[in-house]
Order: structure tokens, then sequence, then C-alpha cells
């Protein structure tokens, strides 16, 4: 045994009923919290969550577990600063550990554009909430000493920067897991392998869903999936501004060191950080052609390494071990998209991108909130849908990670 095993996690499987007050499409992370919330906040149990695999079977078992809320427009950064506040609670609240661990982040740039912007950036952070600082590249040397303020000859020398110090990591099955638990010991219903073939709607409403196991009814249905979002919400007639793309990872073997910050460089295109069970895990941006393949490639571990070992020499010395792929639904203003969807009976929590997980809890935690109440929450009023028809557009391309 190691610090990896725990008590087992108390799950309680139901039989598919026929009918529910909420059915949710998707086992990940919002699917999840959502149900979560709905329960725990709201007391409203009956409620099904259907994962067509197994829970946290797939993109939230597939990303790179960073939770931060350093974005660019205020409206984001009041958003996911409330997931990093639910975040620190969760295992206090869940009585799970979810291996939450406060790193901070340091945002590198390398020459006079990048510094007026993040200077600018740390501004709008601190006046709605983020705790970002500028760093000199002086304070990026102490914080990081492993980072090579001369990278590449002077070619990416590092200008400066900011740290966000409240920065963290979770394990993502273990977040998915401790909100699955949460909601079935209150009566919500978690059925896996359970696939959604076709939505119920008889006239202008969606009045369920159809599975491979029968058609269930439902007051509200809630598409919460990941990677083929578009495919369902084209069975109520609703058209998502979506295209999905891969968006690959890696990780190496032990690094003997202590490595604390997550280090994210987007005009280098990588970010990594130390998993605890000491391996280096390196990501980049998404895969440029729209795909919803699950296939890692060669093409992307040779670009992604470059710039690492570059910034970051230690890397050289050290083995990948192995990578992988997930898939990310992106919304054309790189913002995530939720709620009503126009449709009477049908909402959606979709276009997470590169920046789902870090979106776990505050995304299910208003979700859950709209759905009780029948009202918007002022959090995620505006990522509601109709932004785009009222061209009120939430474009923050220079805080998608490395995704340009």
């Amino acid at each position: 045994m190691n610090e990896f095993i725990e008590a087992q996690v108390a799950f309680g499987w139901e039989d598919l009923r026929s009918s529910y007050d909420v059915v949710i499409v998707g086992g990940g992370g919002h699917g999840l919290s959502t149900a979560y919330h709905l329960a725990t906040r709201h007391g409203m149990t009956n409620v099904a969550v259907l994962e067509r695999g197994y829970i946290g079977s797939g993109n939230s078992g597939r990303n790179t577990t960073i939770i931060r809320a350093n974005y660019g427009i205020p409206e984001a950064v009041r958003f996911y600063q409330r997931s990093v506040d639910l975040y620190s609670r969760l295992e206090e609240e869940t009585g799970r550990w979810i291996m939450h661990d406060r790193k901070g982040l340091l945002w590198l740039v390398h020459g006079t554009p990048g510094t007026r912007h993040e200077r600018a950036r740390s501004i709008v952070n601190q006046a709605f909430g983020a705790d970002t600082v500028y760093v000199t590249p002086e304070e990026v040397g102490r914080i990081c000493p492993e980072v090579d303020l001369n990278a590449g000859g002077g070619e990416y020398r590092v200008t400066g920067g900011t740290y966000s110090p409240h920065a963290a990591t979770a394990r993502h099955d273990r977040v998915v897991w401790a909100l699955a638990e949460g909601a079935m010991k209150l009566g919500v219903h978690v059925h896996q392998r359970t696939a959604v073939t076709g939505l119920l709607k008889p006239g202008d409403r969606v009045t369920g869903v159809l599975t491979d196991r029968g058609p269930v009814s439902a007051g509200v249905v809630v598409s919460a999936v990941g990677g083929h979002v578009s495919t369902l919400a084209a069975m109520a007639g609703v058209r998502l501004p979506i295209r999905t793309h891969p968006l690959q990872a890696f990780v190496t073997n032990h690094y003997a060191g202590s490595f604390r910050p997550i280090v994210a460089s987007a005009e280098m295109g990588f970010y990594v950080s130390q998993t605890p069970r000491g391996e280096m895990l390196l990501g980049a941006g998404i895969d440029s052609q729209p795909s919803y393949s699950y296939r890692s490639s060669y093409e992307f571990l040779s670009h992604c390494s470059l710039p690492a070992v570059t910034l970051l020499p230690f890397l050289r010395n050290l083995t990948i071990l192995r990578q992988w792929a997930g898939v990310c639904d992106m919304s054309v203003d790189l913002s995530p998209i939720m709620g009503y969807t126009g449709v009477d009976g049908f909402l959606v929590t979709t276009g997470w991108g590169t920046w789902g997980f870090k979106g776990i809890p505050a995304g299910g935690e208003q979700m859950a909130e709209l759905i009780a109440t029948d009202r918007t929450p002022e959090l995620i009023a505006p990522f509601s849908l109709n932004r785009f028809k009222e061209d009120r557009l939430m474009f923050d391309p220079g805080s998608t990670g490395t995704t340009h």
C-alpha cells in the first residue's frame, strides 16, 4: 500500500428508472458536478447522470489537472476564481482526498509585447478577485530556479511574467469519484455504460432521452457531454458554434527534484507541472485540425519537447513514459457556453476547450442553481448561448493556456 490507496469509494448503483426530474447526459466532471450541487445545495435528488462509458472516462480523465483563474476578461476571472475557491474546500466538503495541491503558476513571457500584456492582465486579475502579480526575471528565478532565464541563447530570454500563487492541481479521477459519491449518497442515480441515442421531442420541447436501455422521460435534459456535443444538440434542433479538436499531453519518468510551480509559456507553446508521483507532465495547444480522434502523435512530442527542454534544461535527462489525447469543444470566442438553448427543456454546458477541469466546481454549482431556480445566475449570464446572436462575444484568446 502507498499514499495512493484509500478507503473504497461508496458508490450505490440503482436500476434505470423510466422518468426523472433531471437527466444529465455525460458522466464527466461537469455532469457529475451539476448533479452533486443539485443534491447538496438544492435538495434535488430525482436526477440521473447517463454516461456511455464509465464515469470520468472521457476528457475528465484525459486532462492535465491545472486549476487557475488568471484569465484576461473580467467575467472569466470572476468565474474561474469561484472555481479555484470551491476546489480549495472540496476535500473538506466531500471527505475525500482529491490530492489538491496549491503550487502557484508562472506564466512566462519573452519580449516587450508579452510583458505589456501580462502587466495588463495582472491588473485585470487583481481588480476582479484573482491574486495574480507581475514578476520580473529575477523573481522568476527565485520562484523557479530551474528556468533558464536566457533560454535558447537569448532567443527566448525571459523578460518577466505573472505569478498566481493560488493556482493548483488535483487528481482528476478522485475529483469525479468524490462528486459522484457525494451525489449518489443523497439519491442521485449514476448510470454507466448507458448511451444516449436520441432525444424525446414530441413538439417544441425536449421531454427526455432515448438510450440503448430504453426511453427515459425528464423535466429537464442537460447536455454535459464532451466531444460530441454538436451531435446531441442537433437532435434538439440546436446549432452550436463549436468545433472539436484533439489535445495531447505526456509524462516523463520520475524527476528526483521537487518542481513546485506550474510553468507555462504561451509564446514557446507548452506548459509543465510535476505530478504527485514525481513525473513531469507536459502539454501544449490543441491540434490545429478539428477531429474526434483520441490518437496521439510523434509530431506533438517533438513540437512540445523542444521548447520545454530549451526553457527547462533538466528535462533533457528524463525519458518520456506515456502520452495520451483528449478532445476539446472549442467555441468561436474561446469561452464556455452555459445555460438555455432556446429549446424548452434542453440546457447545455459546453465549449470548455482546454480549460474544462478548472471550471468543474463552479460550472456545476451555477448550472444547478439555474436548473433549481429557473433563473440564470449572474456569474454565468455572460456565457449564455444567445451572446452569439446578440454579438457580444467573450473573446479571451490570451488566456487559453498554449492554445492560439
